[in-house]
């Protein structure tokens, strides 16, 4: 297997893994969700694939021929937060050498106006509701700064755009510890990555529900998930977190509240433990 057939397998299975996972509010293979099917997401993940560990683009440009050839396969915006996670943790795994965070830096302090131009062309595809237009930089527009300095003025308000002027601190920081400490104390299966979104759902207002609603239902959801996560860690079994889990999912998408940042970024966390386990049997 090749570095880059590495790095693709990991990101499949990432993307396989969190929609295998029961995360409420949001699509997963216990229950589609917001007029979009698990199924559209696996396939998403698949054809993305490509053009986003593809060595011969640019950060900018894998991420909009990922979301060219999503919107080409299922037509509908699955996965625009998950390319522009994703995206620049493939392109920083492909040199061999250092620190995965370390490498993730250097190539998001070499993005340029060229690339910053192709992350906007793929949002403005994408369409996701509410993102785009800020009050310093529309996506719609010629950039006339650096991506890294648009996502600036973003990251008050979108927490996908906080990764990347925080060297993805929320995913090295927080979800990464949740998974893996997870997967330490013997969960198996699905379980790492619900405890992963969990993590993100208890931390902070999801900045994909507070784009669609407001603040304050954000944080109501955030104060939900606080006691569901609660009873969650008591549960005695796992047909007993199902159950929880199941409830708050219904009760969300009866609302038509779908925690996609949450879901994201966990996505993202599932693809550096990947990395790590699957760069690492390359290298021995």
């Amino acid at each position: 297997m090749t570095r880059r057939q590495a790095i693709r397998a990991a990101y499949e299975d990432a993307c396989r893994r969190e929609i295998e996972a029961l995360k409420p509010g949001n699509v997963h293979l216990f229950a589609d969700g917001h007029r979009m099917t698990a199924q559209e997401f696996l396939t998403s993940a698949q054809v993305s694939s490509d053009p986003l560990t593809d060595p011969t683009l640019s950060l900018g440009q894998r991420i909009v021929e990922a979301v060219r050839a999503t919107r080409a396969a299922v037509g509908t915006n699955t996965n625009l937060g998950i390319i522009l996670l994703c995206a620049p943790l493939a392109a920083a795994a492909a040199p061999e050498g250092g620190r995965l965070r370390e490498r993730l830096g250097h190539a998001l302090q070499a993005i340029d106006l060229d690339d910053t131009a192709a992350v906007f062309e793929a949002i403005v595809l994408a369409s996701p509701g509410g993102l785009g237009a800020a009050s310093t930089h529309d996506v719609h527009e010629r950039p006339t700064v650096g991506l890294l300095e648009a996502m600036r003025q973003a990251a008050d308000r979108d927490r996908i755009a906080r990764q990347y002027i925080s060297g993805f601190a929320d995913i090295f920081e927080l979800g990464l510890p949740a998974l893996e400490t997870a997967i330490d104390c013997g969960e198996t299966g699905m379980w790492p990555a619900v405890h992963c979104y969990l993590a993100f759902l208890t931390a902070f207002p999801d900045s994909h529900v507070q784009r669609k609603f407001n603040l304050e239902t954000a944080q109501k959801v955030r104060n939900e998930a606080l006691s569901v996560h609660a009873r969650f860690l008591s549960a005695p079994d796992d047909p007993r977190r199902i159950e929880l889990l199941s409830e708050f999912d219904a009760r969300l998408k009866e609302r038509g509240i779908n925690p996609g940042t949450s879901a994201d970024l966990t996505v993202a966390c599932l693809l550096v433990h990947n990395l790590g386990g699957r760069l690492a049997q390359l290298s021995g």
